[in-house]
């Protein structure tokens, strides 16, 4: 489900969950329990986030699986993918780097947005397209105003469309994009040269670099896993699930 290896002082983290690594309960606690594995190593100075999966790096929650939840699973779930994996990534003291190839999307990109570095193919794309299914980014509503301004993230989350990875390095939203067959030896570049730094340096300088740029967010992650967990329970999420698990186009009713 997901692969895990140590060299050089970096821990690689490769989703390994064929076809599309979609995000599901045990896969959220096998990452989880990863980080900490690579925080609690003290030869571990830098982590890497990538897809063993070819053309793809996450496409978000396992829709089938979440469908079937009850209100307190999909709580649960939501919890760790927005609050629990943000407050992890906040104080694991090293510095982190998403490899994106493919498609990100939603859940997917909840992921990325954890790390403090990333970097794309420029074969990749990317989306926010939960109002087409009947859920909605809230954790994005928090990022992404901060990142590319309070318009440009309003068209972003409430279009749905894709973007490339070309214009989501000019929105700030990504590190630089660099040939697909180059990524991972990219991403390995930049840890070495965080791993070759003071870890106790390291371990505090972002310590203080998470402190200052908080602004509320911690607050905002945990206002998120409540919004999700209220949508769940609308007649709008249930036939925008059910549209997509049956491949039709859903039919939304008057509000």
């Amino acid at each position: 489900m997901i692969d895990y290896r140590v060299q050089d002082h970096v821990a690689e983290i490769l989703f390994n969950n064929p076809p599309v690594n979609a995000i599901t309960e045990a896969f959220l606690d096998r990452l989880i329990a990863l980080l900490e594995r690579a925080r609690d190593d003290r030869a571990v100075r830098a982590v890497i986030l990538a897809s063993a999966v070819p053309g793809r790096f996450c496409a978000g929650l396992d829709l089938a699986a979440f469908r079937r939840s009850t209100p307190s699973e999909v709580h649960a779930v939501v919890g760790k993918l927005y609050a629990q994996l943000s407050e992890l990534q906040s104080g694991l003291g090293k510095p982190s780097i998403a490899a994106i190839t493919g498609a990100a999307r939603g859940g997917g990109m909840s992921v990325a947005i954890t790390c403090d570095i990333i970097l794309a193919a420029d074969t990749a794309t990317f989306g926010y397209p939960e109002l087409d299914i009947g859920l909605l980014p809230a954790i994005h509503y928090t990022h992404l105003p901060r990142i590319v301004g309070r318009y440009r993230a309003f068209e972003l989350l409430f279009t749905g469309r894709s973007f490339d990875a070309a214009e989501a390095v000019s929105l700030g939203l990504v590190t630089r994009h660099v040939p697909e067959a180059e990524l991972l030896a990219e991403a390995r570049r930049m840890a070495a040269v965080f791993a070759a730094k003071s870890p106790e340096l390291m371990r505090l300088g972002k310590a203080a670099f998470m402190r200052a740029i908080d602004n509320g967010y911690r607050q905002g992650a945990a206002g998120a896993v409540d919004t999700v967990s209220t949508v769940f329970g609308t007649e709008a999420c249930r036939e925008g699930l059910a549209a997509f698990v049956e491949k039709r186009k859903p039919v939304w009713k008057p509000a």
